[in-house]
């Protein structure tokens, strides 16, 4: 019974955790790696996410090569949830190599937003916005795939 409940409860709690087009995303303000605020707000259009270095690995891999500025022209933000990373490896090693990155990453350190959005382990979760509304959420597996979608966005 203590089994039945636990699960349910899981689900629900799962359930309330999943976004909806046409959903408002709450705004809320996170440092990139150069300890810079970025606030999310109406004019972005794409929120990519990943919770794990296998998820970010994907980004970075599919932003190689890619101008500087090449996300902020399409009006797309990365967001990296770093809360398991320890916090002497985060500092002495991690930011340093993030900062040497030329693009932006928003960092929660503490797991306060990334946890709002249902990405798994080793994906990218691309959530799609208009006026800061969800309009469709995709997930990427394959830095192809990843690559590809970031090229057809019209700067």
């Amino acid at each position: 019974m203590k089994a039945a409940a636990l699960l349910l409860l899981c689900l629900l709690s799962t359930a309330a955790l999943a976004l909806e087009p046409g959903e408002r995303l709450a705004p809320w303000t996170l440092l990139d790696q150069h300890d810079e605020p970025y606030t999310l707000n109406d004019e972005t259009r794409i929120l990519l996410v990943a919770r794990d270095m296998a998820g970010a690995k994907l980004v970075d891999a599919a932003l190689e090569g890619k101008p500087k500025g090449y996300l902020e022209q399409r009006q797309a933000v990365f967001l990296a949830d770093i809360s398991r990373m320890p916090g002497v490896i985060a500092s002495l090693f991690a930011l340093p190599k993030m900062r040497e990155y030329n693009y932006r990453i928003l960092l929660d350190r503490d797991a306060r937003i990334a946890p709002r959005y249902p990405a798994g382990e080793g994906e990218v979760l691309w959530l799609q916005l208009q006026d800061g509304r969800l309009v469709e959420q995709r997930v990427f597996r394959e830095v192809g795939v990843l690559k590809s979608a970031l090229e057809a966005v019209e700067p």
